[in-house]
């Protein structure tokens, strides 16, 4: 829900019954007044109530920002978190001491915080925001480990002439895979497998 249009007694209250249906602040939406509250005979006969209309302004950096903040602090992590908004990427870094947390075994954390925080500002999104977070410098680290990864496993391919089976990973890192070895001579890359087992299989080219 985007927009509300409430009654009240004033135009205050009116207001406040809309923010409190949205769970939003004030400085959080474009306020239209549509009617002023308008007394009628004697004040008693053919009262007007108040009616507005309450928008809520696209902020998704700040509903990404609370939300992580409200994840970390349940995890009794303390941390500063950098937001920046592109088109359609919402990229957020996270510093702080104890990061290790945050990542996770094999950024299996980090991938988990990433997921939820694009449901929560994907949200009755018309367009789709990419969310990409980060701590320590660990995705591009990842990915060159990665590239490396996916490097020695078609060198043994080439010289075993059989075919190899990575270990599951996540579709980020499965396209890194599919990436590295794409201009390779010598072999072919695929996936197999269902989520979140699914993995990249390495073979010779026929």
């Amino acid at each position: 829900m985007n927009l509300i249009e409430t009654t009240g007694k004033t135009v205050d209250e009116a207001i406040e019954v809309g923010l409190k249906e949205l769970n939003k602040k004030r400085e959080q939406v474009k306020i239209e007044i549509l009617e002023k509250p308008t007394k009628g005979f004697l004040g008693l006969i053919g009262n007007k109530m108040a009616r507005v209309k309450l928008s809520i302004i696209d902020l998704p950096e700040e509903d990404a920002k609370k939300f992580l903040k409200e994840v970390l602090s349940a995890m009794d992590i303390e941390a500063e978190i950098l937001v920046k908004l592109e088109k359609d990427s919402l990229s957020m870094t996270i510093e702080g001491p104890n990061m290790g947390v945050i990542i996770g075994r094999r950024g299996q954390t980090l991938d988990s915080l990433q997921y939820l925080v694009s449901l929560v500002v994907n949200k009755n999104r018309d367009n789709y925001l990419k969310v990409f977070i980060d701590t320590e410098n660990y995705r591009e680290k990842r990915e060159e480990t990665l590239v490396r990864l996916a490097n020695k496993m078609a060198r043994k391919v080439k010289k075993i002439g059989k075919t190899v089976s990575l270990e599951p990973m996540n579709p980020y890192e499965r396209r890194i895979i599919h990436a590295a070895l794409q201009g390779n001579p010598y072999v072919q890359t695929f996936s197999e497998g269902d989520e979140p087992y699914r993995k990249v299989v390495i073979t010779l080219k026929k």
